[in-house]
């Protein structure tokens, strides 16, 4: 019998030990009767979502998750591809003074100068500026101009002097750290991994040897929305060693929390939240170097991870309740960050029955998505329309559909 096949008789046999009726059993997960009727049978396959909710209601430790997922390839053996750059960053680095005239590389009307180290601060701001337009801005708009930014810092330093080049560079691998992100927002996973590689190794070349193990951080990212939690998992382990600052490994453990969140495991999900919790509050992390390694809009990600776990692990009342709090405390201009977690938060309170509340959430939220649209955030906007469309005699939910299908349609040239 096959693993799909024998997720109706075992959810029934679990739901019959725990002496709940269909009935009983169907209140208590907020869904139809006659549905979960047909999954038992087997005459109706089961979503990964009501495999969750079903381990964490009885108990299963996500064994009948397992039942409904296949095994996925081993994404750890995956490598990023190519750079869209890497042949032209090599000949700048290797290149001697006057590279940048004879790249004719300009800033503001005026040829840039190599040797001009009071440019660094002043991309240094850029950068800040550029992250906080990338919470309102199109992905796709800012990636022209971070390409751009990452070659020509990247040339500053071929010609600096030593003293200049170690920061240089740098500040050169978080442009190209960021540049790998908006990609990811922008659909495209091959260039968020290769540009995550290009900063890791502008970083070892600037003398800092720990945005390597970022990198497996960021594929973790992107396994996890391929829905791989054993692939996310691996990834996350391989970035904790102790040699590294305690903010990746902090950031490493919560992405493995959310790894074993979608396999089920709470056990495991619970303790790696614990010690992502630890590291991310230690006086280490508080006082690291700058600009800070990952999000800077959450000002505690222990805390909001352990919100998006728990909906994975099929406890969306209490993903409700961590995420409402934590919510609040986003920046209000943060914008895409807010769409991010605030598709979270409409998507637990949908599966906890607050479904009028869950579409007032998302009915504020699709407002703001062509303003900041995102890939990433997409996939739950996804999840919300499954999710609601349990619901269809619900007036809230019939008045949001509209919305919910102008951001999931494709986009046109």
């Amino acid at each position: 019998m096959s693993t799909t096949s024998s997720f109706g008789p075992e959810l029934r046999r679990l739901r019959v030990e725990s002496g709940l009726t269909l009935t009983e059993f169907s209140v208590a997960l907020n869904y139809d009767k006659g549905h979960l009727s047909k999954v038992e049978r087997g005459e109706r396959s089961a979503s990964a979502e009501l495999a969750r909710r079903c381990d964490a209601f009885l108990g299963a430790d996500g064994e009948l998750h397992r039942l409904v997922t296949r095994p996925e390839a081993d994404s750890d053996s995956g490598t990023a591809g190519p750079s869209r750059w890497l042949v032209g960053r090599r000949a700048v680095l290797s290149a001697g003074t006057g590279a940048l005239i004879d790249l004719g590389l300009t800033l503001g009307g005026q040829t840039v100068s190599s040797t001009d180290d009071p440019l660094l601060p002043s991309f240094r701001m850029q950068f800040d500026q550029l992250r906080k337009l990338g919470q309102s801005t199109a992905p796709r708009v800012l990636l022209p101009l971070l390409e751009t930014q990452t070659r020509m810092i990247t040339g500053l330093a071929a010609d600096a002097q030593p003293v200049s080049r170690t920061p240089a560079l740098l500040l050169a691998s978080r442009f190209a750290e960021f540049t790998g992100w908006m990609a990811q927002e922008a659909g495209d996973s091959d260039a968020a991994l290769g540009w995550t590689g290009e900063a890791a190794e502008l970083a070892r070349a600037g003398g800092d040897p720990h945005l390597g193990s970022y990198a497996l951080v960021r594929r973790a990212l992107i396994t996890m929305y391929g829905g791989d939690g054993a692939g996310t998992v691996a990834l996350a382990r391989r970035a904790q060693g102790s040699e590294l600052p305690p903010r990746i490994r902090g950031l490493a453990a919560q992405r493995e929390a959310q790894g074993h969140a979608l396999i089920g495991n709470e056990v495991d999900c619970l303790r790696s939240l614990d010690k992502a919790r630890e590291l991310l509050g230690s006086d280490d992390t508080r006082s690291g170097a700058e600009p800070v390694i990952g999000t800077s809009h959450v000002s505690d990600p222990a805390a909001m991870s352990t919100g998006w776990c728990l909906h994975d692990l099929g406890r969306p009342k209490a993903a409700a309740e961590v995420l409402d709090r934590e919510y609040r405390r986003l920046p209000p201009h943060a914008l895409r960050t807010r769409a991010r977690y605030g598709f979270r938060r409409s998507l637990a309170h949908a599966a906890s029955g607050e479904v009028e509340h869950a579409c007032a959430i998302a009915g504020e939220l699709l407002g703001v998505m062509p303003a900041v649209p995102s890939a990433t955030v997409n996939s739950d906007v996804r999840r919300l329309a499954r999710e609601l469309s349990r619901f269809r005699s619900s007036r809230a939910v019939r008045d949001l559909q509209p919305a919910l299908a102008r951001v999931l349609a494709p986009a046109h040239d």
